[in-house]
């Protein structure tokens, strides 16, 4: 059987989400801003859901705007907060997602000043990094809760009280994607302005997502039209997909303990079984990290190689974040880790689930170290 080892890239749709999404996409499909019987049945279906994905991350139904899903989510924070800010500078983090850096990019060439903020050697953004990168002028801040490559968590609580310390009118923005569902994260608490959501990262359906946005920002929307989703998105909502996400989050929450604690005994059985490889480089070993989540390097193996020679060994596993599968580049996030890049190429990640086994750990250990050899063999 084959083993699915890549649940930072989309996990399996839950049986129970699915039982729940079924009859939305047959019986009941009215539009859920239509007035009639049919439109209140799908708009109270579609509120519950709003209710739902706040109560997972502590925050109000009111400040959850649905999207297509995390890239979605990226896009509207960043192009949204900036076209009604003064032009003039805002940061990210350098290692965030391809779909936070794009649109940050896209404002970067509308005449904004980008500032990439660094991390250390581990992955972290550290509180002092920002003194030089804040200024009076910055409008927005973005750093991700969970990095999706390397699994290292950032200490936004610790990154917001800094960040408003030198500026108390940028808007902090959180891709907290990778993180919902997995880890208690609480949007109040953190007394964040967005944060960004994504179904299929947390065994709901693919296609939707949500940005959630403080009463206080001014949000352009990026997509106009009928006015849904408080003018801040419009078209008619996915509704199968929204009530899927609704219902995997209150899922995530119930099992949240309970899923943690399983794929973090995976995790470090993975770690102590890696550390008997010799030239293996398992990154980030020194943060705090997600508990299903290990990227590692094997030395002189190229990353690419390694995957698709697991792959026909039956272990689907990645080389990074599954959004930029195609490119052959260094990831990077280990890039601005300092890490080499001969090295960075060289990376594979391991991302668990709660189907997976201990039994499926030894198979794959025993599977990397006969592709180490073979490899060795053939360079020789």
């Amino acid at each position: 059987m084959p083993v699915y080892l890549d649940h930072n890239a989309t996990t399996p749709l839950n049986s129970e989400v699915l039982e729940v999404m079924m009859p939305f996409m047959t019986d009941l499909y009215g539009n859920p801003s239509s007035v009639h019987r049919y439109g209140r049945m799908t708009r109270n279906a579609l509120e519950q859901a709003r209710m739902q994905v706040a109560n997972l991350v502590g925050a109000q139904p009111a400040e959850v705007i649905f999207t297509s899903g995390g890239t979605e989510a990226n896009n509207l924070a960043i192009r949204g907060v900036l076209a009604n800010r003064k032009q003039s500078r805002f940061a990210i983090s350098s290692i965030e997602h391809a779909s936070l850096i794009a649109p940050s990019k896209f404002m970067e060439s509308q005449g904004w000043q980008l500032d990439s903020v660094p991390v250390n050697e581990q992955g972290m953004v550290r509180p002092e990094a920002l003194q030089t990168v804040i200024t009076d002028n910055t409008q927005m801040l973005s750093v991700m809760a969970a990095n999706n490559e390397t699994g290292v968590l950032q200490d936004i609580g610790a990154l917001l009280e800094k960040a408003k310390s030198i500026n108390n009118d940028l808007y902090f923005h959180s891709d907290a994607c990778q993180a919902a569902g997995k880890l208690p994260i609480n949007f109040a608490d953190l007394k964040l302005d967005l944060m960004s959501l994504s179904s299929h990262k947390l065994y709901g359906p693919l296609g939707a997502g949500a940005l959630l946005v403080k009463s206080r920002v001014d949000l352009v929307p990026l997509i106009t039209g009928g006015g849904q989703e408080k003018q801040k998105r419009s078209g008619t909502e996915n509704l199968p997909a929204i009530v899927g996400f609704g219902a995997a989050a209150e899922l995530a929450a119930r099992e949240m303990q309970q899923r943690r604690t399983h794929v973090f005994e995976l995790q470090t059985q993975l770690i102590e079984q890696l550390k008997t490889l010799q030239g293996i480089e398992i990154f980030s070993q020194q943060a705090p990290r997600l508990p299903n989540t290990v990227m590692f390097a094997l030395q002189g193996i190229d990353g690419e190689a390694l995957l698709m020679l697991l792959d026909k060994k039956g272990f689907a596993v990645s080389s990074g974040s599954a959004c930029e599968s195609g490119s052959t580049d260094a990831s990077h996030v280990l890039l601005a880790m300092s890490v080499k890049p001969e090295i960075a190429k060289g990376a594979i990640r391991v991302s668990l689930g709660e189907q997976n086994t201990s039994d499926e750990m030894l198979q794959f250990i025993e599977t990397l170290q006969d592709i180490k050899q073979q490899l060795t063999r053939d360079d020789r």
